[in-house]
């Protein structure tokens, strides 16, 4: 059994190592909640999390560290106050005990020990309610874990890898998982997305450029390669560089330097490279829109996601995630899910993934009135057409508010790319940024108003 104690003063610490001593009980600890990640990455995820909530630590902001950590187990939260609002946060939690800090060390010791005792291992036997994690990737499913075992394997050595599978399906979650659980963990980790950045700035954010290498380099800028030295370096949408650009990378690969754009000077790099694609990279070559030898140099080792509708055992412990994450976010009391709303989720054919039933969930939060999301929450627009698999009407009626067409060209975009919401602010012509408000919007013409009292 593990314990792992998150600490600042290193009084808890202290006596939680005495208490347990004579225990076949390990004790891990972190001297704040922003080494937390890095002790999960090192030791694994405990089964029993203790956090001295002391300082200018608030209950929230512990609640919301150890959630972004992907931790979903039993928490025992030390407190000055169970009054002070701000334990809330820790209380809302479905997994976590909030205790008054005892002044005595017996006392403290005691606690400790009976909580230790309550704490049933999450990894025996796989009966846990507790949503079982691997580096924050949520699921249980037969295939999902099949994908565990392979990360596990590849991130012990430095082989490439290439990870495939439609947009929303949390392809850059498996690569983080390589990189944290490899021997480069406590290295950069640098992201390139390709569908991001314009065709003719593409080799400068690769390599970096000189002063003055074109109009408007006014100082010399680090391109990813050198950013990510000795790290891991992650591309996204490979497929969408242009062959110009695949040569430049696959000489990168093949002499592990480069030269900065307008520079003469080589720079050599150590870097893990991982890619990730939507699309078939061998279907790509075929078309002759993919170099055959750049494929052979990123995808050494092939991971391969299936979409969610391929792994349905996913969606009930993924709903439990997201609503948890987002109840925590917007301050509201919600304890789970109707099973009938359940139910018609494991149904639908989620074309957007992952992705696009975290923005199902969260607009269900915020239209959540009591503790319980219901069908009512879940499919309040489904009149109107915003139910996932649903498609908002093309055409439109003549004198129809101009922001009602907006709504509806937006929405219909959305569903044309499976929820991903950067390609569809790239089609729409807007920012993400843009995009992201305009939905925050629409979500807020349906929430229901209610009175402040000042």
């Amino acid at each position: 059994m593990l314990v792992t104690v998150v600490d600042e003063t290193l009084t808890v610490t202290q006596a939680a190592r005495r208490a347990l001593a004579a225990t076949d009980v390990k004790t891990a600890c972190a001297a704040s909640l922003h080494e937390l990640p890095l002790v999960f990455q090192a030791v694994g995820l405990p089964d029993l999390l203790i956090v001295n909530v002391a300082g200018e630590v608030t209950g929230w902001e512990a609640a919301a560290r150890i959630q972004r950590c992907g931790y979903r187990g039993r928490i025992l939260a030390l407190v000055d106050d169970l009054s002070d609002p701000s334990v809330q946060g820790l209380q809302q939690l479905t997994t976590a005990d909030c205790v008054v800090r005892p002044t005595s060390g017996s006392a403290l010791a005691a606690i400790l020990r009976r909580e230790v005792l309550n704490a049933a291992p999450t990894t025996t036997n796989g009966t846990n309610s507790v949503p079982p994690t691997f580096h924050g990737i949520v699921g249980r499913s037969p295939k999902l874990l099949e994908i565990f075992s392979r990360i596990e394997k590849v991130a012990a050595g430095d082989a490439n890898v290439c990870i495939c599978g439609e947009s929303g399906t949390g392809k850059e979650l498996i690569a983080r998982a390589i990189h944290y659980a490899s021997p480069r963990r406590d290295r950069p980790l640098i992201t390139l997305d390709c569908t991001t950045i314009p065709e003719g700035l593409m080799e400068s954010h690769l390599l970096g450029h000189v002063k003055g290498a074109f109009t408007g380099a006014v100082e010399p800028r680090e391109g990813v390669f050198s950013l990510a030295h000795t790290g891991t370096l992650f591309i996204d949408e490979l497929c969408e560089l242009n062959l110009g650009l695949q040569a430049k990378l696959l000489r990168v690969i093949q002499n592990r330097e480069f030269v900065r754009v307008g520079g003469s000077k080589p720079v050599r790099t150590d870097v893990r490279i991982i890619t990730a694609t939507n699309k078939d990279p061998k279907r790509q070559v075929e078309k002759g829109i993919f170099r055959e030898d750049l494929y052979y140099r990123v995808a050494v080792f092939m991971i391969n996601v299936p979409p969610l509708r391929e792994r349905k055992e996913d969606i009930p412990v993924l709903v439990e995630h997201f609503l948890e994450k987002f109840a925590l976010l917007y301050g509201k009391p919600i304890a789970g899910v109707d099973p009938k709303a359940l139910r018609r989720l494991v149904e639908l054919p989620w074309p957007g993934n992952i992705r696009e039933l975290e923005n199902f969930l969260e607009q269900a939060v915020v239209l959540a009135e009591g503790d319980t999301v219901t069908e009512r929450d879940l499919f309040a627009n489904e009149a109107s057409s915003e139910a996932p698999g649903a498609l908002v009407p093309a055409t439109y009626e003549p004198g129809l508010p101009l922001r009602e067409v907006e709504r509806r060209h937006i929405l219909r975009t959305l569903q044309k790319v499976g929820g991903n919401r950067t390609e569809a602010a790239r089609q729409l012509g807007i920012s993400v940024r843009c995009l992201q408000y305009k939905l925050k919007e629409y979500i807020a013409d349906q929430a229901p108003t209610t009175e402040v009292s000042r």
